[in-house]
């Protein structure tokens, strides 16, 4: 092993779990989700989720970016940012954890299946009158988790080698 992976492989790998991770996801609700447009050009979008037994589900309007270009290729990559440092946050620059993932993406079609079928929790994040007409990205994490700063103190975060983690998705 050389490069970023022996620095990951010796890091918090070993006190990170796939399980752990998937534990983290859930507890957050915003993610940036990354595509590329059929004409190779890469897009980037914050997004509210709500997750279910192992995968993210998400909104988006019919006409958008994400509900066009994403079946082209079916691939995404999340970044999801976990707040780190309480109250010590506020009144320290303490930036947030992370965990990173490619996924396999299906966009299903506006009212087929609906939110509710889905995900309770996302059908309570989107406002009523979108219910309908909304188009679903339902996001399954593939291969490895990479994160930043899960499982390690907040003083360890400055030490790049000890907050890296390349977990297996459970």
């Amino acid at each position: 092993m050389t490069g970023l992976t022996e620095a990951v492989v010796e890091g918090a790998a070993s006190k990170v779990t796939g399980e752990r991770v998937w534990r983290a996801i859930t507890k957050q609700s915003f993610a940036v989700l990354s595509y590329v447009t059929p004409t190779g050009q890469p897009r980037s979008s914050g997004v509210v989720y709500a997750a279910g037994p192992r995968q993210l589900y998400v909104a988006v309007a019919p006409d958008s970016w994400k509900a066009v270009h994403i079946p082209a290729t079916d691939q995404v990559a999340v970044t999801v940012l976990v707040r780190r440092g309480g109250l010590l946050s506020l009144v320290f620059p303490i930036p947030p954890a992370t965990i990173s993932f490619h996924a396999r993406a299906v966009v299903h079609q506006a009212g087929a299946p609906t939110i509710d079928a889905l995900s309770t929790q996302l059908a309570g994040r989107v406002p009523a009158e979108r219910l309908s007409s909304c188009r679903i990205i339902e996001i399954f994490p593939e291969d490895h988790f990479l994160t930043y700063g899960i499982g390690v103190p907040l003083r360890r975060m400055r030490d790049p080698r000890a907050s890296r983690a390349r977990v297996p998705v459970p």
